[in-house]
């Protein structure tokens, strides 16, 4: 776990806007050693729970979700940000992007999520919560179960952990940022 910290505080660079760069580890370049640690501390941190999938939002969270998804032995799903022509009897959702400061409509199979499935929310960050609110809302729509939600990053100075928190979400966060400056990731 404090090698999680160690790496998000040593290669973390805050942009303009409270937006914490991570690109060389998990949102462009993917460390797979990084992210495979990531899995193995979500499978424990969840271990009590009955998943029967795994669940994402395009991109960044896909490589954390797919390898939490192996461990367990179950599929991962993941919501597109834009429906493909080709998907049918979909559930859809408009969805803010804090990083891109615009909304997207993601979208997810019927096909995947069925009725009383326990599912797992992974995302590499949760600052305002709306990918998260959005999940919460596809998962609803299918009538399966959300069993929690876990996140690489919590950004703490901003109000998604107390929203989901606050909505009974279970919510587990492997390194909570307190602060971010323009130039250093602060105080984890």
């Amino acid at each position: 776990m404090e090698t999680i910290k160690e790496r998000i505080l040593r290669e973390g660079r805050s942009g303009e806007g409270g937006i914490l760069k991570v690109d060389g580890i998990m949102s462009h370049q993917v460390d797979t050693n990084f992210i495979m640690d990531v899995a193995k501390e979500f499978v424990q941190r969840f271990q009590d729970c009955e998943i029967d999938k795994v669940i994402t939002i395009e991109a960044s969270g896909i490589p954390p979700a797919l390898m939490v998804a192996h461990l367990l032995g179950v599929p991962m799903i993941y919501a597109k940000k834009k429906q493909p022509d080709t998907m049918s009897n979909a559930l859809t959702v408009e969805v803010f992007s804090y990083t891109r400061n615009e909304p997207s409509i993601v979208s997810l199979s019927r096909d995947y999520l069925h009725k009383g499935d326990k599912v797992l929310f992974i995302d590499d960050f949760l600052a305002n919560g709306n990918a998260a609110g959005g999940i919460m809302y596809l998962v609803e729509q299918a009538g399966a179960e959300l069993v929690g939600m876990g996140f690489i990053i919590e950004k703490a100075f901003q109000p998604g952990g107390d929203y989901l928190r606050g909505k009974g979400i279970r919510v587990e966060s492997l390194a909570k940022i307190d602060a971010l400056d323009e130039y250093e990731t602060k105080s984890i």
